[in-house]
């Protein structure tokens, strides 16, 4: 009946106000809110699989949202696809992209800042709940704009039975740059075997270079993100230091090592020491075929790792309702309990405090302690390279690495050249 009668009254001012009545009716069906969300797969593993899991658990949880996630391959290619997204016409409402993207994405007027979307004093306890070091990347002028989710620290694998053959104690890491040359040594086969120490210096070069130098006192860059310190005396010997590994104590190979097939390097033998994400943990845990090790990364003048890894973004172009279905999906994402389990499943930390104190993460962590080791390695954790105009700097400075490390270049002057790219470069934002 209802059916007809709208019928008859089509095109006229009473059909549309019936029309809207009968979908408020009781039992009426509730629209879904449809959420797109850009997805970086950064390291190896079935990540894609374990998120898919995490958003069909939150949409069963809440039926009114559904979610579609977008893998975008590594972290670059997921901030150029959801940025050509947004230009399109077609724009995703959130995504999990580098969380030293985040000037450039604020440059861009791409991103709202969550003390914009945040209501409730819930939800302002929310933002405070995260470990502050990994909350460097996310904030600026006094506003969070990204929420940790994929984080990391670099932390040191390590191959015990090749310690053992080499009469070392395999309880025992390297603690200093001098002892890892020590071990590096012993550690290193005259055949070309089976190499002391690798760190990788393609894919993501300033990362592990940012450990280097803040291992030996230096920051890369100043929180406001427009200053460098490429070529401070520090810097240049933190470098200068990654090429004698190879150059002069000959405990790691000469030129570059790939950050892509490093993991199955140090899996097959080919290196008894590697520096990697602790997103490798859980990989590195289920295909190793010998008894391995992780440890903090040594120290010249103090421990020292950036943070690294993806944070949750909101993009501006979203209605208020996308925008509380993605505060909502974000929450589910990042809470404790979710946390913990992303924890045990990837190798990424826990983000929070309270990610530790579940029972799950607590158990998982007395069975396995090198879970603990890239969340207590943040006591001696800066925030990863980020400032203005990031990617041109960021390329600045990795063409410097590998300038350096393959001889084109002396350190220092790879690095004064990268440092006068960066000024010039950041001379606006002053």
């Amino acid at each position: 009946m209802l059916n007809r009668f709208l019928k008859k009254l089509a095109g006229t001012a009473a059909a549309v106000a019936l029309t809207a009545m009968a979908l408020a009716a009781p039992g009426a069906a509730t629209a879904k809110t449809d959420l797109t969300m850009y997805y970086p797969v950064a390291v190896g593993g079935p990540l894609t699989s374990i998120i898919d899991g995490m958003v069909a658990d939150f949409m069963k949880e809440n039926p009114d949202v559904n979610v579609k996630a977008i893998y975008a391959g590594n972290y670059n290619d997921a901030r150029i696809k959801a940025l050509a997204a947004l230009k399109s016409g077609q724009p995703a409402q959130l995504s999990v992209m580098f969380s030293i993207d985040l000037y450039e994405l604020i440059e861009q007027d791409a991103i709202v800042a969550f003390d914009d979307v945040v209501k409730t004093d819930a939800d302002k306890a929310w933002l405070k709940s995260f470990y502050p070091t990994l909350m460097e990347n996310g904030t600026t002028a006094g506003k969070t704009w990204g929420i940790p989710f994929q984080r990391s620290t670099i932390v040191m694998y390590y191959n015990k039975d090749a310690f053992r053959a080499a009469g070392l104690d395999p309880e025992k890491a390297p603690a200093t740059w001098q002892e890892l040359v020590a071990a590096g040594k012993k550690l290193t086969k005259a055949d070309g075997s089976q190499w002391g120490v690798m760190i990788p210096s393609t894919g993501y070069p300033y990362w592990m270079f940012g450990a280097l130098a803040m291992q030996n006192g230096q920051t890369l860059m100043n929180g406001a993100g427009n200053a460098t310190y490429f070529d401070a005396p520090a810097t240049v010997e933190a470098l200068q230091f990654w090429k004698d590994l190879g150059e002069k104590y000959g405990v790691m190979p000469k030129g570059t090592i790939e950050w892509g097939t490093l993991r199955k390097n140090f899996l097959e033998g080919k290196t008894a020491i590697m520096w990697h994400s602790t997103g490798n943990l859980t990989k590195v845990k289920t295909n190793a075929k010998f008894d391995f090790g992780v440890a903090m990364l040594p120290a010249s003048k103090r421990r020292g790792t950036p943070t690294g890894g993806g944070n949750f973004y909101i993009f501006k172009k979203t209605t208020p309702e996308e925008r509380v279905a993605a505060m909502k999906l974000i929450k589910f994402m990042t809470s404790p309990e979710r946390s913990a389990e992303w924890s045990m499943k990837t190798g990424y930390m826990g983000i929070s405090p309270a990610s530790y104190q579940t029972q799950k993460l607590q158990d998982y962590v007395k069975g396995f302690p090198y879970a603990a080791v890239a969340r207590d390695q943040l006591e001696f954790a800066t925030a990863e390279l980020s400032t203005f105009q990031t990617g041109r700097v960021r390329k600045a400075l990795d063409d410097a690495i590998q300038a350096a490390l393959t001889g084109a270049k002396s350190p220092a002057e790879a690095l004064g050249e990268a440092q006068a790219t960066a000024t010039r470069l950041l001379k606006p934002y002053k």
